[in-house]
């Protein structure tokens, strides 16, 4: 009984929409309340309030055939939100859209998020669906829980070599490949991964370094209001490395590379 209680409480979306060919928009998304028993007036109420929720008023006698890809998927959101649940389940619910309908898709789920106060619960390969629209993240291998915390927290140091494998091209070690170093030339890395709240201080930096450094690759991004990323500088002497590992408010760890070496200098 309290697993059908929860499955009442529960609802989904699916990566191919699982539509009713045959049946029009506002019937596909009826169904639902008709298999539970739910009053033609009743129904009918909730299909108009759902339509005008996800944008789809115009299409109500629509049929699936005629729909785009994000209007499918905003029909099952709809047939989803109509019987009135807590929890949405989205399985891998924009993998199968082009770009433009994969973000029309996401900002609807984070309106309906924040309007009605609806817990999603999202399965997804796509790192930037976590980025989007994501507070929490489970990283799963084998089935099991590797990993999991708050957004910017597992996106700025993650911990485990899965997760790190997925935002590898995120966060390289090692710089690019590129001329090699002369004698006294060093990269430095700069990260940011939110604990702190720093955030990248070019005219400070420059500051600091006196104009002797170069910059090889930046790649820095807001998360939930956290800075996330990292800075590579190039520097001509061991005097700019140092001048930045001693300053508290550069970055949250400093990576140094030379010699085909690397040492961490600061943390």
């Amino acid at each position: 009984r309290q697993l059908r209680d929860l499955r009442r409480r529960v609802a989904m979306i699916f990566q191919h929409f699982n539509l009713m060919a045959t049946k029009t928009v506002a019937q596909n998304i009826a169904l639902p309340l008709k298999m539970a028993g739910v009053p033609a007036g009743e129904r009918q109420r909730r299909v108009s309030e759902m339509l005008e929720l996800v944008g789809l008023s115009a299409l109500r006698d629509s049929y699936p055939a005629r729909l785009s890809g994000g209007q499918k998927q905003r029909t099952g959101i709809a047939r989803a939100l109509v019987t009135q649940p807590e929890i949405l389940l989205c399985d891998e619910a924009t993998s199968a859209l082009d770009p433009e309908n994969t973000l029309s898709v996401l900002t609807l789920l984070k309106e309906i998020n924040q309007r009605l106060g609806l817990t999603i619960v999202l399965i997804t390969h796509e790192m930037e669906v976590i980025r989007t629209l994501c507070d929490r993240v489970s990283v799963l291998e084998g089935g099991r829980i590797v990993e999991q915390g708050d957004v910017w927290r597992v996106f700025g140091n993650p911990q485990h070599p899965v997760t790190r494998a997925m935002l590898g091209l995120q966060h390289p070690d090692r710089p690019e490949a590129g001329p090699a170093l002369r004698d006294g030339e060093q990269i430095v890395t700069l990260r940011f991964d939110g604990s702190s709240g720093r955030e990248p201080n070019l005219q400070h930096i420059a500051s600091l370094l006196g104009g002797d450094a170069r910059l090889l690759y930046s790649n820095c991004e807001r998360i939930q209001g956290r800075v996330i990323g990292q800075l590579q500088v190039r520097l001509s002497g061991p005097l700019a490395a140092s001048a930045l590992a001693q300053d508290d408010w550069v970055a949250d760890s400093i990576l140094t590379h030379h010699h085909q070496t690397a040492e961490t200098t600061a943390s």
